[in-house]
């Protein structure tokens, strides 16, 4: 048998500044521009003693901490393991892929980065698309880190394969692979306890408001934001699921057809035309297409001419919505929606590099 294949948590800058460069080229870079090649290092020791010398405020838990994460980058990643990326830019979606190629301190834009060479073969999942307990270890603050709680290897195969997330269901975690320098993993990672919260928010709504419910939630989160929404009954609907205006009876521009696709499924360009063709039919000003399942690169593509007459929502922004308009919503809606606003501390990522 060959050696297992793992799973890496790799993130593309604090503000997701890599992700387009990483999607178009076919690569995973990080930052840690502090450090030279990071295959001509001995050992880990090695690295942290490079990134504790550049540190402008040097701390030796850090620089061991970042030294692991790079050192799991260009040496314990293997060829063949499968690669995570959260996206930033897209706040409702994360880049699946698999490591083609090795490590390389290759020039990238004029600058000399740290690169995996990666097949994204499926660039656009929805967050969705994986149970809470993943979904949390994809929140872990770190620039890389071994995603191995919970079956994650086989989980992710399941996703990469088209399949959904079949859950974990054993009492222990599978043990991990043996490698020969401690690696930061998702079990000892600080986690994102904004994206936590907002992930379980996704879920709670996606259970609560399945098939034509999901466009009774658009229609209240329209209503409290002044419009007048009709939302039609369940089953066809004439290719608009809700129909809105502004003024006393919902008869005032800008006159809104809007259609919500509840699947988890990307929408494509061919539902993208028919509401467009659907707006011309009611002579609606203005258009809002919502799919849960986000939406494919050819449509966002076509989009951008009509950027000005429609608007797009992924679940992201449908809870977004949510949010600002969550007092005004009627008390059923609350009711179904429970939330409490919770300030707290934003904690500075100290262990990305």
């Amino acid at each position: 048998m060959g050696e297992e294949k793992k799973v890496w948590l790799v993130r593309a800058g604090r503000r997701g500044e890599d992700e387009e460069a990483d999607l178009t080229e076919g690569r995973a870079m990080i930052g840690f521009r502090d450090a030279n090649n990071l295959a001509s290092y001995p050992d880990v020791a090695a690295v942290a003693r490079a990134l504790l010398k550049a540190d402008k405020e040097p701390n030796e838990n850090r620089a061991a901490n970042r030294a692991r994460q790079a050192w799991a980058f260009s040496r314990t990643a293997q060829v063949g393991d499968s690669v995570v990326l959260p996206l930033k830019t897209r706040p409702g979606q994360i880049a699946l892929g698999r490591i083609v190629g090795p490590y390389e301190y290759t020039k990238i834009g004029g600058e000399k980065r740290h690169t995996l060479k990666v097949k994204w073969l499926k660039p656009d999942v929805p967050r969705s698309a994986f149970k809470q307990d993943l979904l949390y270890s994809f929140g872990a603050f770190m620039t890389v880190c071994r995603i191995q709680r919970n079956d994650a290897e086989h989980r992710v195969a399941e996703v990469l394969a088209g399949k959904p997330d079949p859950g974990f269901t054993d009492q222990e975690d599978a043990a991990g692979a043996k490698v020969k320098v401690k690696i930061a993993t998702d079990k000892d990672a600080t986690i994102d306890l904004a994206q936590a919260a907002q992930d379980e928010l996704v879920a709670h709504v996606r259970k609560q408001f399945q098939t034509h419910d999901l466009a009774r939630l658009v229609g209240a989160v329209l209503e409290a934001e002044g419009y007048v929404a009709h939302v039609s009954p369940p089953g066809p609907d004439g290719g608009a699921d809700i129909l809105a205006g502004r003024g006393p009876l919902g008869l005032d521009s800008p006159t809104l057809c809007v259609q919500v696709k509840a699947t988890d499924a990307a929408a494509d360009v061919k539902i993208f035309r028919e509401l467009v063709g659907t707006m011309d039919h009611f002579k609606a000003d203005q258009g809002l297409l919502v799919c849960w399942g986000g939406f494919t690169q050819p449509l966002k593509k076509e989009a951008q001419q009509k950027a000005f007459k429609v608007k797009m929502w992924d679940q992201t922004d449908l809870v977004n919505a949510v949010y600002r308009a969550y007092d005004k919503l009627s008390p059923e809606i609350q009711a179904e929606l429970p939330l409490k606003r919770v300030w707290m501390l934003v904690r500075e990522d100290i262990e990305e590099g």
